[in-house]
């Protein structure tokens, strides 16, 4: 039998990134919305005090504040100015740092990262293989990795199809896998009232 091609996991990659006032209304609903899900992945990664947390696409800082609200130091990282600046207005902390870029070229030092996540952003990535190589380079021997995606029904259109299938999990996973992460885990999750994947993984 042939085999079917794995499902395409970044299939918004060529849409444009948020700016002007329509960034900044939906970095304010992210805000506001995402705050049960943030506190689920610290939850789920066991984020403590000895943490190193980069937030790979950080928006408008929710995930970076449940993560210093645990004791961690956390870097914010996003491709938009506009999130930024909304991010350091809504969030403050000694042990916070912004930094702007991408998935793809991590403003970040090599092995520094005891744990890396992204939060509804990988489907936006244009270079999945690269990205990976570069989560990889910041995470520390035994660092963790997880990324959240919000389920989404096979043959979704706008905003529904924003999220993975059961099959774009998977194929996520098995990309970690072929980059040279352990521990591979996909695991579906309900979170006030919705449904995500979680994709988790640890630097080998």
């Amino acid at each position: 039998m042939e085999r079917q091609p794995a499902p395409v996991v970044n299939h918004h990659a060529g849409r444009p990134g948020f700016s002007g006032p329509i960034g900044l209304v939906v970095g304010l609903g992210m805000y506001v919305t995402g705050r049960r899900r943030a506190r689920t992945v610290a939850e789920l990664v066991a984020v403590g005090g000895d943490d190193h947390v980069v937030d790979i696409g950080c928006g408008p800082g929710v995930a970076v504040a449940a993560a210093a609200r645990r004791g961690a130091r956390v870097t914010g990282v996003d491709p938009s100015p506009m999130m930024l600046r909304l991010a350091r207005n809504l969030v403050r902390g000694n042990e916070i740092r912004w930094a702007e870029g991408a998935a793809e070229n991590l403003p970040i030092p090599d092995e520094v990262a005891t744990v890396a996540w992204a939060i509804s952003t990988v489907h936006h990535w244009p270079d999945i293989t690269g990205a990976l190589a570069e989560v990889r380079r910041v995470l520390t021997s035994g660092g963790r990795f997880v990324v959240i995606e919000r389920l989404s029904p096979v043959g979704a259109t706008g905003l529904a199809s924003h999220g993975w299938t059961e099959g774009q999990a998977q194929s996520f996973a098995e990309q970690c896998r072929a980059a040279h992460f352990a521990d591979l885990r996909a695991d579906r999750y309900t979170v006030g009232g919705q449904a995500f994947w979680a994709v988790r993984a640890s630097r080998s």
